[in-house]
């Protein structure tokens, strides 16, 4: 499979992807349906109100979630896509216990991303093969296809900004 994605490309996504609030945001609203704006706080005391806030900005902004009268925050079929990519990069990290064998699910996500990116950029073809191969790392493959899936179905994510002009 092919991945037309810059390095730029790849950075903007992972770290994206990658960020704590969003993912706890996105899994949280997987697991347990969607969630009234003013029960955000509630719902995830662990993150402060400029990262739930940042959070459902970035969400809504690639379109993972949208506000649904009535009941809150829901995931768009974008943001269900990515709950499953997510729940298969953790269960290929617990398999084979990284980062660490017990640690938080967006660690998890993070370090499956960060393994992932090198594959990922149309000037890194050759970072594949250690993905294919008989260690650990082969079982990345399938959560590897996904992503790239994924980011294809969802182009926004790896759309890097335009720099602001400076006045």
């Amino acid at each position: 499979m092919s991945t037309p994605f810059t390095p730029a490309e790849v950075r903007h996504a992972v770290e994206l992807l990658a960020s704590r609030s969003l993912i706890r945001l996105v899994t949280e609203i997987d697991d347990n349906g969607a969630i009234p704006p003013r029960r955000l706080a509630g719902t995830l005391p662990d993150l402060s109100t400029h990262q739930l806030r940042s959070a459902s900005d970035t969400a809504r902004a690639h379109i993972l979630v949208r506000i649904a009268p009535g009941s809150g925050l829901e995931l768009t079929e974008a943001g269900a896509e990515l709950a499953d990519l997510y729940d298969a990069m953790a269960r290929w990290a617990r398999r084979h216990a990284v980062p660490a064998p017990v640690c938080e699910f967006s660690r998890r996500i993070r370090h499956v991303l960060d393994l992932l990116a090198p594959s990922l950029s149309t000037e890194r073809a050759d970072a594949l093969s250690p993905l294919t191969g008989d260690g650990a790392e082969a079982g990345l493959a399938r959560p590897r296809t996904l992503l790239i899936q994924w980011l294809a179905d969802n182009p926004q994510v790896a759309r890097v900004p335009e720099p602001e002009p400076v006045a």
